[in-house]
């Protein structure tokens, strides 16, 4: 049964071929009026036809992953409340500091966490932003962890 099955795929190739026997051999044809297409032209013709724009946009976005903000629980934000007092206080001396924050994602839901190191500056009460020098201000109410040299030396005398 299985060599019936074969030798009837094998003539069904040659009756194909048998139908091109006449040209299969001919050289290519080469034309006298129009130049050979270079390769960068001939390959434009085959590359993908975008029926949809935007689309892998779209894919690559919803594949984006994102953060969620855990909120900081009372005891830590007590913490915080209390370096930003102490950088307040010592703002005229101009610590380094390192900020770990939240910044929600403009496109979609949740955000990433980020860290910023800088020398502190100010904080807007109005606006209720922490300003480094030089850098973006970030939203105080975002805030899940600050650190400088300033609260070791502070922390450790009262240790």
């Amino acid at each position: 049964m299985k060599d019936m099955e074969m030798l009837n795929e094998f003539s069904s190739e040659i009756l194909v071929t048998d139908h091109y026997e006449d040209i299969i051999c001919l050289p290519h044809h080469v034309s006298k009026v129009h130049p050979p297409m270079g390769r960068l032209n001939r390959a434009a013709q085959f590359s993908p036809f975008a029926a949809l724009s935007g689309y892998e946009e779209a894919v690559e976005e919803t594949a984006r992953l994102t953060q969620e903000w855990v909120e900081p629980e009372e005891s830590e934000r007590a913490r915080l409340d209390e370096k930003l007092q102490i950088l307040q206080h010592y703002a005229q001396t101009r610590p380094a500091l390192t900020v770990t924050y939240f910044e929600p994602d403009s496109r979609k839901e949740g955000g990433a966490y980020r860290t910023l190191e800088g020398i502190f500056k100010t904080i807007d009460p109005c606006a209720r932003k922490l300003i480094l020098s030089g850098e973006t201000p970030v939203p105080v109410d975002r805030i899940v962890g600050l650190d400088s040299p300033l609260f070791d030396k502070i922390f450790k005398e009262f240790l």
